[in-house]
Formats: structure tokens, C-alpha cells, sequence
């Protein structure tokens, strides 16, 4: 249904603005009639005016800031007060200003008519559509309180596990930055004063000293080439990535990128994949549905394409398990655990299971990994200085001895 910003006059005469949702123009009239609003200025808006459906770097809302405004809706609500309330309260306690700007329009839809679920709806960008069939299940089986505070504990789960994934990545990376800073630092400025003097010497140089001094003749005079092909390759990719058969080829080959993909990657796409369909089950979501939802939001295109599939297999009335058992990238454990969870008829428990399981898994791979990486960088650090200095070094140590 559309919006309607309207203007009009209380009973104490006080004017109040707001936004209606109604079928027509006609509707959204006696919607504000019936409330007791003398209706001064009533129009029809084709979008909210929020930031929802353009957010931009800089109005971004983060995360974080929906998981913590999913949080405190989930205990007003489930403390009896009403919706709207609820989020009137929470609009003066948002920090985040595209997300304030958000929730007062859900809110004044809210008031207007407009049920919950259809008010998050309208902003893709910020509640995703799980998000949104979760807030519908709740409206529609009575149980919003219960689902919205389930919600908000999957959401947290979710956000742990990236972020833990993400921590444990910025150390190396910062490393290897440093590393290739201090690499083009000594390419451009340090190897090419060394090369005039080594030039001036006439000295045999050693095959380090020659390959650097190649190397750095190399960057010095095509760095636009250099440049220019990392961002063509890079525009390439980006492309090739929005393609169908390139999102399919990319998702499989980061399942398979080696100590990355099986270790960690596919099971974080397990723990999403079993999280979301046990939370949308439990939920009230039926099952064909459930795993419509938890293929858009599960994150790669090989896993959406498999849980697509078993949609079909569920709705010929197969069991759930059939695609999976074939499945290279579905574990064994999972496929039989759903095939059990579907006999006993408490497949929503199997999947808290797996889920659990799966983040325990990923949680003690991160944390090996951690291990594992920090030597690994600083060996790397060693041999690349270690080649540097021996280049830098070998001929001077030469002139100097005369040898």
C-alpha cells in the first residue's frame, strides 16, 4: 500500500503531521476521520522519505545499529507496550541518524494503518527480507514479542560471529599492508640510488641485486601500467562478479580457496544457512517458504542455488535432505541430521544443533587459524627483508672487501 503525508487539526485543536497507509486517497481520509483529525493537506508520496532505499557511504546504518535497535524493540514490546511507542521512545535513542530518520517514518506508518512488517519492508537496505518475513510470522501468529526477542538473539549471534571473523583478520592484513608499503618505498626512492652507485663501480652483481634492481626499473617506469592493470582487473572482476555464471564460479572458488574455504568459509555459510531456516521455522514460517528466505540471505550463490533446488524437492513432497545428500559442499552430518529432525518432526531443534555446532567450529578454527597466521606473517616479514637486505648488502659487502 502507498503512503499519505497528511497535515490536520486535533479535537484540541493542535496540528499534528504524519503518514497514513491506505489503499487510496479515499481510505487514508477515513482512516483520519475516524481517528478524530480534521484533515487540513493530504497527498500520496510514491516513496518514504527516509534514507532506506538510498543509503550512501556516509548515511550508512550499520549492523550493529540494527541489532542493537532490534534488541531494545524486542524488550519494549515484550514489557506490553505498544508498537508504536515503543518505537517513538527508541527514535530518541538511536545515535545513528539515517536509522533515527528510519524508524520515525515505520513509526508514523504505524500509526497511519500500515502493520509492522510492511513498514520495515519499504527500507531492503537496512532490514533485510528475512528480517521482514520474521516481523510477518510474528504479526500473523499473534506472537510478535516472542519472535521479535528471538530475532534479536539470532541477530546477535550473526554479528559475534562476523565479527570475530573479521578481528582475526585485521592483524595479518595490517602486516602484509605495512609489508608492501615498505616494499614500493624501497623499489621507488632506495633501490634506484643504489643502482647509480653500484653503475659507477663497474662490480658483478649478485643475481638478488640484479633481479631488485630489475624489479625496481620495472615499477619506476610502467607504475601507470602497473596501476592501470590492477584496476582494470579489479573493474573485470567486479563485473564478472554481477554476472549469474560469475557470482556461481567466484562462490565456488571461495569455497575451495585453500585453509580458508573449508575450514572457515563454509562453515560460516553452515551456521547462516542453518540459523536463519531454524529461526524462520520457528517462527511459524512454513517450510518451503523458510528456505526460499534462508537461500537469499545465506550469502553465496553455490549454497542459494542448493537450497533453491531442495525447495522444490519439498514442495514434490521429498524429504528436505534428498538435494543435500549428493551435495559436495552440504557435510554428511548435516544432510542426516535433517533427514532424523524431519522423522521425529523436530527439525527446528536439529537445526539449533547444527547451528550451534557449526559456530563452536567456526570459533575454534578462527582461533587456530590466529595461531597459525601470526608466525607464518612474520617468516614471511623475515625472508622478504631477509632478500632485501641480502641484495642491498651483497655488493657493497663486495666493494668493500674487494672480492
Amino acid at each position: 500500500m502507498p503512503f499519505f503525508d497528511y497535515t490536520a487539526v486535533t479535537s484540541e485543536q493542535k496540528q499534528v503531521q504524519g503518514v497514513v497507509d491506505a489503499a487510496t486517497l479515499d481510505a487514508a481520509m477515513s482512516t483520519l476521520t475516524d481517528k478524530g483529525l480534521l484533515v487540513v493537506s493530504l497527498k500520496a508520496r510514491a516513496e518514504p522519505r527516509g534514507l532506506g532505499s538510498e543509503l550512501g557511504i556516509f548515511n550508512r546504518v550499520k549492523v550493529k545499529d540494527v541489532v542493537i535497535f532490534s534488541r531494545q524493540l524486542s524488550v519494549m514490546v515484550s514489557a506490553t507496550l505498544p508498537v508504536v511507542q515503543a518505537l517513538r521512545i527508541l527514535t530518541k535513542q538511536i545515535d545513528n541518524v539515517s536509522l533515527k530518520i528510519i524508524v520515525s517514518e515505520v513509526a508514523d506508518a504505524v500509526d497511519g494503518g500500515a502493520r509492522l512488517s510492511d513498514a520495515f519492508g519499504r527500507y531492503p537496505k537496512v532490514f533485510s527480507h528475512f528480517y521482514v518475513s520474521m516481523i510477518r510470522s510474528g504479526e500473523t501468529a499473534g506472537k510478535l514479542d516472542e519472535v521479535l526477542s528471538y530475532l534479536a538473539d539470532q541477530q546477535e549471534k550473526d554479528y559475534d560471529l562476523m565479527s570475530k571473523t573479521r578481528g582475526a583478520m585485521i592483524y595479518p592484513a595490517f602486516i602484509l599492508f605495512g609489508l608492501a608499503v615498505v616494499g614500493i618505498i624501497m623499489m621507488v626512492y632506495v633501490v634506484p640510488k643504489l643502482t647509480e652507485i653500484l653503475k659507477e663501480t663497474g662490480t658483478q652483481l649478485p643475481i638478488t641485486t640484479r633481479l631488485l634492481i630489475g624489479t625496481s626499473n620495472f615499477i619506476s617506469a610502467y607504475w601507470w601500467a602497473i596501476i592501470l592493470a590492477v584496476g582494470g582487473a579489479a573493474a573485470a572482476l567486479i563485473y564478472y562478479r554481477r554476472s549469474e555464471a560469475g557470482r556461481k564460479q567466484l562462490d565456488y572458488l571461495v569455497l575451495k580457496a585453500p585453509i580458508f574455504g573449508p575450514v572457515i568459509l563454509q562453515k560460516i555459510f553452515l551456521v547462516r544457512f542453518t540459523r536463519s531456516l531454524s529461526t524462520l521455522l520457528a517462527g511459524g514460517v512454513a517450510i518451503s517458504e523458510a528456505l526460499k528466505i534462508t537461500g537469499e540471505v545465506v550469502g553465496n550463490e553455490v549454497y542459494r542455488d542448493l537450497i533453491l533446488k531442495t525447495v522444490k524437492e519439498v514442495e514434490d513432497g521429498n524429504s528436505i535432505a534428498t538435494i543435500f545428500e549428493t551435495s559436495e559442499v552440504m557435510p554428511t552430518m548435516v544432510s542426516q541430521m535433517l533427514a532424523v529432525g524431519e522423522q521425529t518432526g523436530r527439525i527446528d531443534t536439529v537445526l539449533v544443533k547444527l547451528s550451534d555446532f557449526y559456530s563452536r567450529e567456526v570459533d575454534n578454527a578462527v582461533s587456530n587459524l590466529v595461531t597459525l597466521i601470526e608466525p607464518l606473517v612474520l617468516m614471511l616479514m623475515g625472508v622478504a627483508v631477509a632478500i632485501m637486505v641480502a641484495a642491498v648488502m651483497l655488493p657493497m659487502y663486495s666493494l668493500a672487501t674487494g672480492v
